[in-house]
């Protein structure tokens, strides 16, 4: 199996011993990405609409380093602290795909990295 593991310049560095996300034949599998602002490397202000979109941007990055895109993405699971922020998480979050939308899971957690509300990972095919 051949398979390229790699990060990305336009999305912010890993908070662990982790690869941004791994290529395998035409599939991207991508790491979960939290709301840090690539520049900062801190938790962007404004609520968990601002951090879904803040992680969206940051899947984007990490895609475009791979010459791929969100059009691109074929599953995702969402990780909430809150299941009452679902709906605020799915009306961003529709802003960023188009349909047929990518098949989803949605999980609550006890807690995120750094205090997030909010973690995406995807899996893509090129």
């Amino acid at each position: 199996m051949d398979k390229n593991v790699f990060n990305a310049k336009n999305a912010p560095e890993a908070v662990g011993p982790y690869s941004h996300g791994a290529k395998v034949g035409n599939m991207l599998i991508l790491s979960g990405q939290i709301p840090l602002d690539p520049a900062t490397g801190k938790i962007v202000d404004g609520g968990v609409a601002a951090q879904t979109k803040r992680v969206l941007k940051n899947i984007a990055g990490v895609l475009e380093s791979q010459s791929g895109t969100l059009s691109n993405v074929v599953k995702t699971t969402i990780y909430l602290t809150d299941m009452n922020d679902f709906p605020v998480v799915n009306e961003t979050y529709a802003g960023f795909f188009e349909e047929p939308f990518p098949a989803r899971t949605t999980v609550a957690v006890a807690a995120l990295p750094k205090g997030a509300a909010v973690e995406i990972e995807v899996i893509a095919v090129l």
